[in-house]
């Protein structure tokens, strides 16, 4: 699977921005999607992740603490695509945005080493 994050810039406090990641591949469905950022000097941080298309974890969302009532991470495999829509954004959330696909059937993976496939990262930038 190879992933293309795109959707960054500069954005204002307050503002909404969206992100997207496009998968090659014929089996985009069968892999839980997740993003991921890293601002400079810190250590890559979860924000959001979305189940795969079956069993019973079919769509299931969970986010980061920081993010939670703010960003929401939507999928549309019909597009082999992940969406991260972010809404009042704030200053900290300045970070490199990375989108990550992993193949576990039965949980949601929350952390950067369970993910298999990364996507090169797009720039968000939040001014205050």
């Amino acid at each position: 699977v190879q992933l293309q994050a795109s959707g960054g810039g500069l954005v204002q406090a307050g503002d909404s921005l969206r992100l997207s990641c496009a998968a090659s591949g014929r089996t985009f469905s069968t892999y839980n999607m997740g993003w991921f950022r890293q601002a400079p000097g810190k250590e890559r941080e979860f924000v959001a992740a979305i189940g795969w298309s079956g069993g019973w974890i079919v769509g299931r969302t969970t986010y980061g603490d920081p993010v939670k009532g703010r960003f929401t991470i939507s999928r549309d495999n019909a597009k082999n695509s992940v969406y991260l829509q972010m809404d009042s954004l704030k200053p900290e959330d300045t970070a490199i945005y990375y989108c990550a696909a992993s193949w576990s059937p039965n949980r949601v993976p929350l952390t950067a080493s369970e993910y298999d496939y990364w996507g090169q990262g797009t720039l968000v930038t939040v001014s205050s």
